[in-house]
């Protein structure tokens, strides 16, 4: 496999991908990655790679004489099978599929980083053989994305990586995230592996391990796992990752303390990712006692022991009077949902479905059409919970919080379906 990356800043990409593994793989001959300065190519002594755009506009394009003159050196002696590849946010999204695809299909790869406010559209249309994308989002180069396509596509030749498992057991490579891993020391602060990986029964190891990625991209790609074909068997063991029988009921003052000790985990996880959410003593002991009061604290158990809550109100919620940026679907009344959270040792395990799951079930109960939550922006482990269990956002709307932290909150809201 060869890749020439055609680029303006060389030294940059050439000390990432001559490093570590496929930097060993190139030292070897395995793979040849070459960078091409773009500004070697131009016809004008100043070295002049970009220009204004024509019609006016922001920034400067780079023009398509050097690109070009830079792409017909690079294949003037290559005689293998070329692709010539744009990093581009207008691209196709980049996928494992598309790096098996380019490792198999090719020999020799060309990848063109823009800069500035892009390049020649005459460029593309003439010299470019396809446009991919790492994600949906502008970078200030194509580099980043150059090294991202050689790094997943020169791991998949063969002698780059030191066994075919190394890649054929990763995410994505089936439609599945990876399983857990773990390494020394056996109990690392309190927390043990699994003890199915201590016993050395390899069978019960690979079954653990493909339960758990079955488990782990239900959870946390539903998009993924929706597309996926699975026997009745592989459904019935993600339904039973949950241990133990789950129940739904009232909290009652006796479930205060771990009620407590949820939210002080929630917190911890809140902060650790930077997200500017539960601030301060909020939701304190004394804010779930007056929900108990009125009826409004639900938990979930798993065998008896409280492991998630939610809170269900079906008095209107101040806050959501103004929304901004979009709008709810009715005035009718709704049901607020409020101070929803799983412990640590049921995260990650299903439970927040079953939770959403209860919070339907009861809103059903009362008649209401409409359910409604909030969460903070940067909060996307709800946002991702919300719109798994069928919310959809709706807008912003403002929340009172401590000075100085943004107050503004993503709306959801979902409309009831009740059976005929």
């Amino acid at each position: 496999m060869k890749i020439d990356i055609l680029t303006l800043f060389p030294d940059t990409v050439n000390a990432v991908l001559h490093e570590s593994i496929i930097g060993r793989a190139c030292k070897k001959g395995i793979v040849e990655i070459n960078c091409r300065q773009i500004r070697d190519f131009t016809d004008n002594k100043q070295n002049q790679v970009d220009d204004y755009p024509y019609g006016g506009g922001w920034g400067c394009i780079m023009m398509a004489q050097p690109l070009k003159s830079c792409l017909d050196s690079v294949l003037e002696d290559n005689e293998g099978r070329s692709r010539v590849i744009y990093l581009s946010p207008q691209g196709q999204p980049y996928t494992e599929d598309t790096a098996r695809r380019l490792a198999r299909d090719y020999d020799h790869l060309v990848l063109v980083c823009g800069h500035y406010e892009g390049v020649d559209e005459r460029f593309i249309e003439k010299c470019v053989d396809e446009e991919i994308s790492i994600g949906d989002y502008v970078l200030t180069g194509g580099e980043i994305a150059a090294m991202a396509v050689a790094d997943s596509v020169c791991r998949l030749v063969p002698g780059v990586l030191s066994d075919e498992e190394c890649y054929t057991g990763e995410s994505h490579w089936d439609g599945l995230l990876e399983y857990p891993q773990y390494t020394r020391p056996e109990n690392w602060e309190g927390m043990k592996v699994p003890e199915v990986l201590l016993d050395g029964n390899k069978a019960k190891i690979d079954a653990w391990r493909h339960q758990q990625m079955l488990i782990r991209t239900k959870e946390k790609r539903p998009d993924m796992f929706s597309k996926l074909s699975l026997s009745e068997k592989e459904l019935k063991a993600v339904e039973r990752n949950l241990k133990g029988c789950v129940e739904c009921r009232k909290a009652v003052p006796e479930d205060l303390h771990k009620i407590v000790d949820i939210t002080k985990q929630a917190k911890q996880i809140l902060q650790k990712r930077g997200i500017p959410q539960w601030l301060g003593e909020y939701p304190s002991r004394e804010t779930f006692s007056d929900d108990i009061s009125r009826g409004e604290l639900y938990v979930l158990t798993v065998d008896g022991s409280v492991e998630a809550f939610f809170m269900l109100s079906g008095e209107p919620e101040p806050t959501y009077a103004v929304i901004t940026d979009g709008k709810w679907s009715s005035d009718e009344p709704y049901l607020v949902v409020h101070r929803a959270a799983v412990s640590d040792a049921y995260r990650g395990s299903g439970l927040s479905d079953i939770l959403f799951k209860n919070v339907e079930r009861l809103a059903l109960d009362t008649g209401r059409k409409y359910l409604r939550a909030d969460t903070h922006k940067t909060n996307k482990s709800m946002q991702r919970c919300l719109r798994d269990a069928g919310f959809v956002y709706r807008g912003n709307v403002e929340v009172d919080t401590e000075p100085g932290f943004d107050p503004m909150r993503y709306a959801f809201e979902k409309r009831l379906k009740y059976k005929k």
